[in-house]
């Protein structure tokens, strides 16, 4: 059987968090590839523009240059990406799909995380655990009233709201069916099968906000999802529920959130803002009730073996059957974030 020749294409900075020898071992000791360098490729350079000119399968990651037409062209030879990472969108150009080659990713790797870290904050928020820290902290001593502070505590019998049935909203699903609550979901491209073998009920986005004690956020930002928890959506939102975003921070009108934060009644747990590092006097940072951390829900130090792992599953798999395991149509990928 023939050989496929192998490259990878990312900063070195990302190949050297994601890829260890043990995976570099694992593409040689395969008969049917042959990685062209234990390095990532230049994809603009004149240093490997004999290798480029070989490359059938590129593996490429977070930072990787975009795949546009200039450099697609000096990979004529060029049958698949491996995306190492979550969103293709920063590296698959049209052309990409234009030339008919295979698209995977890491995005099903990278939503376990995610995941963990969605339900380990829904139970945090149930239990108001960040609110009762704060104020026990404010307490200077005294005890603190949980129960007297918030009109829901706990984990039994609350309504989740999941909006988005991506990998991680339905990895979160399916991780909630551990624990007490009613899942109801809001995503208008899945049907009535799916939301059944789901186990869940369908809501609009509204009808979720104003039914749920903790709102999940899991859609990809699209222009058509820009904004799409807006001030009404956000003001239906029920006394005492909990807003938590792993999704990206454009789909939340943050003025509303800030707003509605101020008046007491709602908590929000946001990994991603708009921008990613919110500026100095953002409201947000001083908000109420608001807990923000720096967009680690996904794969993060030991995390990234996965990503890795799965990387170079499919490129074994493309190797030996000329297609991946989880490829990825250009039909769903714009409806993916």
């Amino acid at each position: 059987m023939r050989s496929v020749a192998v490259a990878f294409a990312m900063p070195d900075s990302t190949f050297g968090r994601v890829f260890h020898g043990a995976d570099l071992a694992a593409l040689h000791a395969a008969h049917t590839v042959r990685l062209l360098a234990d390095r990532p490729l230049d994809l603009d350079g004149a240093a490997d523009t004999a290798r480029l000119a070989e490359v059938e399968v590129l593996v490429t990651g977070w930072g990787s240059p975009v795949l546009d037409t200039g450099r697609l062209d000096r990979m004529p030879r060029l049958r698949a990406v491996v995306h190492s990472a979550g969103s293709i969108r920063p590296v698959v150009d049209d052309a990409v799909w234009e030339r008919g080659i295979a698209v995977a990713s890491s995005a099903t790797a990278n939503a376990v995380p995610v995941a963990e870290y969605s339900v380990a904050m829904i139970v945090l928020a149930a239990k108001r655990a960040l609110a009762g820290a704060d104020l026990l902290r404010a307490a200077d001593g005294h005890a603190v009233d949980i129960e007297g502070s918030w009109p829901v505590v706990g984990m039994h019998g609350i309504t989740v709201g999941v909006v988005g049935a991506s990998r991680v909203g339905r990895a979160v699903i399916e991780r909630l069916r551990g624990y007490d609550v009613r899942v109801v979901l809001a995503d208008p491209h899945i049907d009535e099968d799916e939301v059944a073998r789901l186990g869940v009920a369908r809501m609009e986005l509204g009808d979720l906000c104003a039914a749920s004690d903790v709102v999940s956020l899991h859609a990809p930002l699209l222009p058509s999802t820009v904004g799409m928890l807006d001030r009404a959506a956000i003001d239906r939102m029920r006394p005492g529920a909990t807003l938590l975003n792993t999704a990206r921070g454009g789909l939340v009108d943050q003025e509303a959130l800030a707003d509605r934060l101020d008046r007491g009644d709602l908590a929000a747990i946001l990994d991603v803002t708009e921008p990613e590092v919110l500026p100095p006097g953002a409201r947000l940072r001083s908000t109420p009730n608001t807990f923000i951390t720096p967009h680690l829900a996904g794969s993060q130090g030991n995390e990234l073996r996965r990503l890795a792992g799965n990387a170079v599953r499919e490129t074994l798999a493309f190797s030996l059957t000329g297609t991946f395991a989880e490829p990825i149509a250009f039909e769903r990928s714009i409806l993916q974030a």
